[in-house]
């Protein structure tokens, strides 16, 4: 380390001398001193290092990630869904023959979710009345009248009991809709032409930060062209026309297999819109997953969706009777996810800034090593650090 005094002798023990020396260095300033050293290794090291740093701003941030853009990832979203088709049971014994719309798409929509009746299981002309409860409901069983109270729900039955254990079939006695429901597993789609249904998924996207907005829909004058056309993910990107089949066989999963006891499926759209194109370029991107069941899982008790309702009637006697319908189907849900980015000097700048702090960081890096693992280390600390101290005028 080389060091320059200019300073006069001075009493080294002296105790005033020594606070003075102590204060003073509170003051002093670091300057950079600037040292050549031909030492190929460490500058083979440093250029690699200034290389790296620089394919890593043009190349990741830049070009990959787009780090001159400024984004927004809240996207702003409506869904719009209608569904058609028609289907003919060949068994007049369940549900009904002839199903609509109206009929398997129940309700309708329900915030971005749609449901497609595929099954169905009927318990036809139940009138309020007395009979036996189910004997697949287990709060129902009874071996004695003291086991069925009278007034007491059954739980997850069908009715109120009367207080009579009926005897052939070693249930409660109700009083309810009759007869009750028979629970039993379906093991055949009944609606095989839903799998030619169609679905109409209209998308409406914002993003408010660059106020910008765009559709699935393809924007066209030809009135014809929705009702021609099928999605394609390479002709027909903009039809927002889908085979229910499609949907679901997307999904790495059989529609003959799922349509007997239902499921759910999520449809995602994704917008990934980098403004400084044109709005052209801004394009849908579809996915699509089960979400009723696990991948690769072998349980399948919670897989399935199905649900109840029912329809009256009156005869002309007055008297009120319902037909109970237990429809399995494949719910979908839509769901938008997006982001938007455009160019902006603020993060650019930062970008910049960042890289520009990094090639520092190979330059201390470098030090450390010339000064720390190399051979001539003691000589390279030498010709690096000095102190300069300037002469006190009395």
């Amino acid at each position: 380390m080389q060091v320059y005094t200019y300073n006069s002798p001075v009493n080294r023990h002296h105790p005033d001398k020594e606070m003075s020396q102590t204060w003073d260095t509170c003051f002093n300033y670091k300057t950079e001193k600037f040292l050549i050293t031909k030492n190929k290794k460490v500058g083979v090291l440093f250029r690699l290092f200034q290389l790296g740093v620089i394919g890593y701003l043009i190349g990741w941030v830049f070009l990959w990630k787009k780090g001159y853009q400024e984004t927004e990832e809240v996207i702003q979203s409506s869904v719009f869904t209608k569904v058609k088709g028609m289907a003919l049971m060949n068994s007049t014994e369940l549900c009904l023959q002839t199903w609509g719309p109206e009929d398997y798409a129940t309700p309708s929509q329900v915030g971005g979710a749609f449901f497609v009746m595929t099954n169905c299981l009927e318990t036809p002309n139940q009138k309020m009345g007395y009979c036996s409860e189910s004997s697949n409901v287990p709060a129902g069983h009874c071996y004695h009248d003291e086991d069925c109270t009278k007034g007491e729900m059954v739980i997850s039955g069908n009715g109120v009991k009367t207080g009579h254990c009926m005897n052939d079939t070693m249930t409660c006695e109700i009083h309810g809709w009759c007869p009750v429901e028979e629970i039993h597993e379906p093991i055949r789609n009944v609606l095989k032409q839903s799998e030619n249904f169609t679905v109409y998924i209209k998308n409406f996207i914002t993003f408010a930060k660059f106020n910008f907005s765009k559709s699935n829909v393809l924007d066209t004058t030809n009135n014809l062209y929705l009702k021609t056309c099928t999605y394609d993910q390479v002709h027909h990107p903009y039809c927002p026309i889908f085979r229910v089949g499609d949907l679901v066989r997307w999904t790495g999963h059989s529609f003959g297999e799922m349509a007997v006891k239902g499921g759910a499926v999520g449809v995602v759209i994704d917008w990934n819109c980098d403004l400084d194109k044109d709005s052209s370029m801004c394009k849908p991107e579809y996915s699509f997953t089960r979400l009723d069941a696990l991948k690769d899982s072998t349980n399948t008790v919670a897989a399935g969706y199905n649900f109840r309702f029912v329809r009256y009637y009156r005869d002309t006697e007055g008297q009120t009777s319902r037909f109970l319908y237990k429809v399995y189907g494949i719910r979908f849900k839509v769901m938008v996810n997006g982001q938007a980015g455009k160019f902006s000097i603020v993060p650019t700048v930062v970008k910049i800034g960042s890289g520009l702090a990094l090639m520092g960081a190979g330059v201390l890096f470098c030090d450390m090593i010339l000064i720390y693992l190399t051979k001539k280390k003691s000589l390279y600390r030498m010709h690096k650090y000095g102190v300069f101290e300037e002469k006190m005028t009395p």
